[in-house]
């Protein structure tokens, strides 16, 4: 049966740590073309990719991931992803730790366990993000400019520029691109926006 992988980060200016995610993943034995990865917060629900990877799972796969907060920082998001492992029929794999939702009888405290992570990653998400309101008030006390720099035609990526012609003549596909400059799809979008505005056709 397929392993899929399935690796975030909160902003595409973290491309280590999901570079080391997926090194992570190509050890649980999950192969490049079957991992799916993204930069979205890991409260939002519509993520892309996770969508995409939840239309081509099917009973008796498996999802491999490196840590419950990749997954979801929010228990109530975890819990509909246990429940949709059960209505499946699928593998949860969470680094060395694995929940089987294949049977009938899924090991109650092993369920129990993940849970608890996924709480405690819901935990540590608020504490981060209570301590960058509290940095943020205090630089904006300062008088230091928030948020993050304005992406232009300047700034966008050299991958993007570089194979953005073979997407234009249909060579390449948005997902294509999103692998090939190791940003997500929306990120993508918004830079054939800002390239097409342009007038660099």
């Amino acid at each position: 049966m397929p392993v899929y992988g399935y690796c975030r980060c909160s902003t595409d200016e973290s491309r280590q740590d999901i570079d080391r995610q997926r090194r992570e993943l190509r050890k649980l034995g999950v192969s490049d073309e079957n991992i799916y990865f993204e930069y979205a917060s890991g409260i939002k629900i519509d993520r892309v990719e996770w969508e995409r990877l939840l239309s081509v799972v099917k009973e008796g796969d498996t999802i491999a991931t490196t840590e419950v907060s990749r997954l979801t920082r929010s228990t109530k998001q975890l819990c509909d992803i246990i429940e949709m492992a059960k209505t499946k029929r699928i593998k949860l794999v969470i680094g060395g730790f694995a929940v089987d939702f294949r049977s009938d009888t899924p090991d109650p405290m092993t369920e129990g366990m993940l849970l608890m992570w996924g709480v405690f990653a819901e935990m540590e998400r608020n504490i981060i993000s209570q301590r960058v309101k509290s940095g943020m008030a205090n630089a904006k006390s300062k008088g230091r400019q928030i948020g993050r720099p304005k992406t232009d035609l300047d700034s966008l990526p050299n991958s993007f520029i570089r194979h953005y012609p073979k997407y234009k003549q249909g060579d390449l596909t948005v997902t294509d691109l999103s692998r090939l400059c190791s940003v997500s799809r929306q990120s993508i979008y918004k830079y054939i926006k800002i390239y097409e505005e342009a007038n660099i056709l």
